[in-house]
């Protein structure tokens, strides 16, 4: 099989970002004003980047088209696409392996970033918004009810059931030859197979991770719904080229399981762009670095706001930590359904500021992720 990256070469955008603590490790408590990035990370190599298929851009409506003109096409790499591969991967994953693999560890800041300014406000505000509803197994479409009064969260433990507790999994992966986790979620797609995650749960340090797979609804080792192989994974050419924290997004292709696809088994929550900012959002995910373990899915719920110090990601106070990295962010979360629409996922962490988390926007890049996913196949 192919092992390739594909981009299309030119400037790499604006990566003086935090650098993402891909799961950061620490569980510090909040801070009452943020200060230092807990993680950074210098340009990841690639090399190994060449042109990436101009034909998906063509066949998009002619808004985005033009659109496209100034955005870079999204990286994908190829991952177990066939089936011994993806039963060499499945294999792998013991329950043992599982439970030893450890979050990423943080990495050192960039003393420079790149601010939310009046004008990237306002662009964003300008472009058109986007939102696709979740399904539940089956396909059937499921919008969410009118949002009930939610709950505040900082970290606790989800325990009212419902779809997130089926669309969202724990994602494990090899990297730099040892086994690591994520989280990620399950998203209603063309293709019943996509995953939405964290560019660093897919590449960090210059390169792709290998036996990738997602666990979705994973509860204390259990894993009800079975382990999905990634075929392909995709990210955005900011991170790929840069490890800039305002563009870490990525989203994987899984292989069908038994016959069935992803999405067919535990439906797909909603998936939505160009959104308001300084929304009431649910955040979800499975830390484990302590006091977590990663062995429960946990929540945040609370007002987001805007970054103002070395990103423009938006934040929510939130003590998960790392592992949770890549689980997602919910506007117009139903607690009673479990059913959301995903606009952002878990990121990164201010080093003296625990108790926030931060996620990227989900702007044009993020879609182009999310439709380049839509245009692979799972084999």
């Amino acid at each position: 099989m192919r092992r390739t990256a594909r981009l299309v070469p030119t400037l790499t955008l604006a990566a003086g970002s935090v650098l993402l603590p891909a799961a950061f490790a620490h569980g510090a408590s909040a801070a009452a004003a943020p200060g230092a990035s807990a993680a950074a990370h210098g340009p990841a190599a690639a090399a190994d980047a060449h042109g990436a298929a101009a034909a998906r851009a063509a066949s998009r409506p002619a808004a985005h088209a033009a659109a496209a003109k100034t955005t870079l096409e999204p990286v994908e790499k190829e991952a177990a696409d066939t089936r011994s591969e993806q039963l060499a991967v499945r294999r792998y994953w013991t329950e043992a392996k599982m439970e030893s693999a450890k979050p990423l560890d943080a990495l050192a800041p960039r003393k420079e970033g790149v601010r939310l300014t009046a004008s990237a406000t306002a662009a964003q505000a300008a472009a058109d918004p986007v939102e696709i509803p979740a399904t539940r197994p089956g396909g059937e479409t499921a919008t969410p009810a009118a949002a009930a009064a939610a709950r505040t969260s900082s970290g606790a433990a989800w325990t009212r059931g419902g779809a997130v507790t089926r669309s969202a999994g724990r994602v494990f992966f090899t990297y730099q030859g040892r086994n690591a986790s994520c989280s990620a979620t399950a998203v209603t797609g063309g293709n019943e197979s996509t995953v939405i995650t964290a560019g660093h749960c897919v590449r960090m340090g210059g390169a792709f991770h290998t036996n990738w797979v997602f666990v979705p609804g994973y509860a204390n080792g259990r894993r009800p719904y079975g382990t999905w192989v990634a075929t392909a994974l995709y990210t955005t050419p900011q991170w790929n080229n840069g490890e800039d924290v305002n563009y870490d997004v990525a989203a994987a292709v899984v292989a069908p399981l038994d016959g069935r696809s992803l999405t067919d088994v535990v439906g797909g929550q909603g998936v939505s762009f160009n959104q308001p900012r300084r929304q009431r959002m649910h955040a979800f995910g499975y830390p484990a670095a302590a006091p977590y373990d990663g062995s429960k899915l946990v929540y945040c719920a609370g007002q987001t706001f805007d970054d103002f110090m070395m990103s423009r990601d938006i934040g929510l106070n939130c003590t998960m930590n790392g592992g949770s990295s890549g689980g997602p962010w919910f506007t117009g979360f139903d607690e009673s359904t479990g059913l959301g629409t995903v606009n952002s996922v878990n990121s990164f962490k201010y080093g003296f500021a625990g108790g926030w988390m931060f996620g990227p926007y989900f702007g044009a890049e993020a879609r182009d992720v999310y439709e380049a996913a839509q245009g692979a196949t799972a084999p």
